[in-house]
């Protein structure tokens, strides 16, 4: 048996990517993924790839920044597995557009998505979550650190940083425990749907500029995932932000 045996797992962005690396961990450890995705094809080859596990698995067509697409996700998690014992707030949206170009419509779309979702995940879902249960949000190094021309997508990730701690106190008269992981570098091209997905062409730079000496994988975050869900594990954490990035933000850089 896996340590989330029966448990339902409800993964957000949990078709591609980072996401689907999260969900593919709970389904081997034994869980009932609820995968929540906007987009219908890689949701399908998503459930259809856990299944192929020997595991249940659930495709919910969901965009989180709505609330009433966040209503429904919760009806029908419930539906499925008659309560929540792990949330995972992965959905999430880039954007790298100079600063003068940057939109209203593109600030608004992406701190809906990145920040309004995951409180509203916590909101509706939360009164369902088992005592014990655990919410893991997925923020980003870009919340500590960032390069130029990415304000939308750095505010939403410092946001979840905020978001994690407030909810962690909220919730901890039930005994759910909230935290937080900050990706670095992910290569997530090979955890793609089947008609996007490619090899990750990583040079030796950018394998050698990470102190541990490579980019990540999404296996990575999802490992940690699985920690931070799992009470006898890390039952003595809450309201806290795990960076996983290889060391690239306590790497000094001197310019000779």
């Amino acid at each position: 048996m896996g340590a989330f045996e029966s448990k339902a797992v409800v993964v957000t962005g949990g078709a591609q990517g980072i996401g689907l690396a999260i969900s593919v961990a709970f389904g081997e450890e034994g869980a009932n993924v609820i995968v929540v995705d906007i987009d219908s094809e890689a949701g399908e080859e998503a459930v259809e790839r856990l299944r192929s596990q020997g595991g249940p698995a659930t495709f919910v067509q969901a965009d989180v920044a709505h609330e009433v697409d966040v209503l429904r996700l919760r009806d029908q998690a419930l539906e499925v597995g008659g309560r929540v014992d792990v949330l995972v707030n992965n959905a999430g949206i880039g954007s790298f557009i100079p600063l003068q170009e940057q939109t209203l419509e593109l600030w608004d779309r992406v701190l809906n998505i990145n920040l309004r979702g995951p409180w509203l995940c916590a909101k509706y879902l939360s009164p369902h979550i088992s005592e014990g249960g655990a919410i893991v949000n997925i923020s980003s190094t870009r919340a500590l650190m960032s390069e130029p021309n990415t304000e939308p997508y750095s505010a939403s990730k410092g946001g979840i940083l905020g978001l994690t701690h407030s909810l962690a106190m909220t919730l901890a008269a039930k005994r759910i425990r909230v935290n937080c992981i900050s990706p670095g570098w992910i290569a997530t091209s090979e955890w793609r749907k089947h008609s996007n997905r490619k090899p990750f062409e990583g040079r030796e730079i950018d394998h050698s500029q990470h102190p541990v000496g490579r980019v990540g994988v999404p296996e990575d975050i999802a490992r940690a995932c699985l920690f931070l869900a799992d009470t006898t594990q890390s039952g003595f954490l809450t309201g806290q932000n795990l960076v996983i990035d290889g060391g690239m933000t306590v790497k000094m850089i001197y310019v000779e």
